[in-house]
């Protein structure tokens, strides 16, 4: 049976008049990674730092491996909850070496000189930094850095790992590289995470679970494909990249709902629970930019959307076509070839790529 490293029940937290969380649930197994998602101000640093212990909640509590470590009567020092965090900033001591840096958990633990050398040589090679050992951070690279920050957080073996943004200072590449070496190596060493990013990308890249938090409180809570491919609220959706957001007005019910848009049906996957979409006559309907197939003819078949295309962009591989609706609503789809400004086509998008929810106005 796998092990419950972290457990959060009923967990509220507020700043004066501003309630930062509002009843966060959810637990984490040994060797899981979880990845919380979600736009500046949702929640996740806030719930991040309770964990780490430099919050102390108002509500509910928080358990490492079936202890109690934080509730509104109750605080464990952060140094005593076998957790470990990797900063955005890596917050390396820029007098040390790197071998220094990395060592300093184990030394404070007072681990043998000889015991320190063998860890450190394992997580050395692991993370490509051979050679570095007698630098200083100063002297390496944004990705080099993130490395040491990354074997100083291992080296004492935590219960749990904290990731603060932690690719967040280093450039496109770099970030591509890095999220996929961090998920091999974690993977490798069975290491249990709680990561916080912004970049729906690398919470893609990393995790076993995604966290989506909206306003203090989570939206969602599954595995990445089934958070992609079946977005529990609207705001989820357009967090995961289904931008183009289209107001309809409902015409029939049920599991895939028949909206009209413009003097077009669509047929769409209803979400957000299906309850609330029955008895909303207006509703919204998006999809994602890539899910659009153009073509300047209309089908009799399928799902199909009359637009007028505005302006072209090439993007490397593709061009992004920005357009309106017959009705005049701003969308933006992906296309293989440049598309002149006036013309005139049909989008076509298969129902499982068409999400309905009830009409918000945010």
């Amino acid at each position: 049976m796998t092990t419950t490293i972290l457990e959060v029940k009923q967990l509220g937290k507020s700043f004066g008049s501003h309630t930062a969380l509002k009843n966060i649930n959810f637990s984490v197994k040994q060797g899981e990674i979880i990845s919380v998602l979600g736009p500046s101000g949702c929640g996740k640093s806030t719930l991040l730092q309770l964990i780490a212990g430099l919050q102390q909640p108002d509500e509910g509590e928080i358990c490492l491996r079936g202890a109690t470590v934080a509730s509104a009567s109750r605080m464990v020092a952060p140094e005593k909850r076998g957790i470990n965090m990797v900063f955005q900033d890596y917050a390396l001591w820029p007098h040390m070496t790197i071998y220094d840096n990395m060592a300093y958990g184990l030394r404070r633990q007072k681990v043998p000189a000889a015991a320190i050398k063998e860890q450190l040589a394992a997580l050395v090679a692991l993370l490509h930094l051979e050679g570095l050992e007698d630098r200083l951070p100063p002297q390496l690279s944004g990705g080099q850095q993130q490395r040491v920050a990354i074997a100083r957080a291992l080296a004492t073996k935590p219960d749990l790992l904290l990731l603060d943004e932690p690719l967040s200072n280093l450039d496109m590449r770099l970030r591509i590289e890095m999220r996929s070496e961090m998920a091999y190596l974690f993977r490798q060493l069975g290491t249990t995470v709680f990561h916080v990013t912004h970049d729906p990308d690398e919470a893609f890249a990393m995790a076993d679970r995604l966290m989506i938090m909206r306003s203090g409180a989570i939206d969602q809570i599954d595995r990445p494909q089934i958070c992609y491919e079946r977005p529990a609220t609207l705001s989820a959706a357009m967090l995961l990249g289904a931008g183009n957001r289209l107001k309809s007005t409902l015409v029939s019910e049920g599991e895939h709902a028949t909206v009209r848009i413009a003097g077009h049906d669509m047929v769409g996957t209803t979400l957000g629970g299906s309850s609330e979409v029955q008895h909303a006559e207006a509703v919204d309907l998006l999809f994602r930019p890539d899910s659009a197939l153009y073509r300047s003819d209309p089908s009799a078949e399928g799902n199909q959307l009359t637009v007028h295309v505005l302006h072209s962009v090439f993007e490397g591989k593709r061009w992004r076509v920005l357009a309106k609706t017959g009705d005049g609503q701003s969308i933006s789809f992906l296309n293989d070839e440049y598309l002149e400004a006036g013309q005139e086509g049909s989008l076509h998008i298969s129902v499982a790529d068409v999400f309905v929810y009830p009409r918000q106005s945010a």
